[in-house]
């Protein structure tokens, strides 16, 4: 009898535990002093910028498994953007936000706005400003982009 009352502990303990457990993480958003936070926002800094001030913050930033929906709709890999030609030229390429929310120490969301000035194919300048989130993932000790979802901004 012992024996199978140490079983029920042991289920009714499970059974009360793994609930609490299993809750995801409250989300807190970073203070402006945050060091992580600061890291995350340069690096999307960098990649705002990118067609203005190339860098390689798409080899160094994106996971392998990384996967982006661009503003067109496409999805991508990290194989592709690193791949991918710009067809307009940009001009004045700035981060305009960036807010980090953190899930716990190994998850961050990342919501930023952008813009920078195109010259088309048919030569004509245009702004183009873009509204996102980015999903950072921590994994062996290093801070990657999981995932992008951008979208043009529809006030430009």
């Amino acid at each position: 009898m012992h024996c199978s009352r140490l079983v029920k502990l042991i289920f009714v303990f499970t059974a009360i535990a793994l609930p609490v457990v299993a809750q995801s993480q409250p989300g807190r958003w970073a203070d402006a002093n945050d060091p992580v936070a600061k890291q995350l926002i340069e690096a999307e800094r960098k990649w705002a910028i990118l067609e203005c001030e190339p860098s390689n913050v798409v080899s160094e930033a994106l996971a392998e498994d990384f996967v982006g929906t661009s503003p067109e709709g496409p999805i991508y890999t990290k194989k592709e953007a690193l791949a991918e030609k710009p067809t307009d030229k940009a001009t004045g390429c700035k981060l305009i936000s960036a807010r980090v929310r953190f899930y716990g120490p190994d998850l961050a969301m990342i919501y930023g706005k952008e813009t920078s000035t195109r010259t088309g194919t048919d030569g004509k300048s245009f702004q183009r400003t873009l509204i996102w989130t980015d999903t950072w993932l921590k994994r062996n000790g290093k801070w990657q982009i999981i995932a992008v979802q951008d979208m043009n901004d529809p006030k430009h």
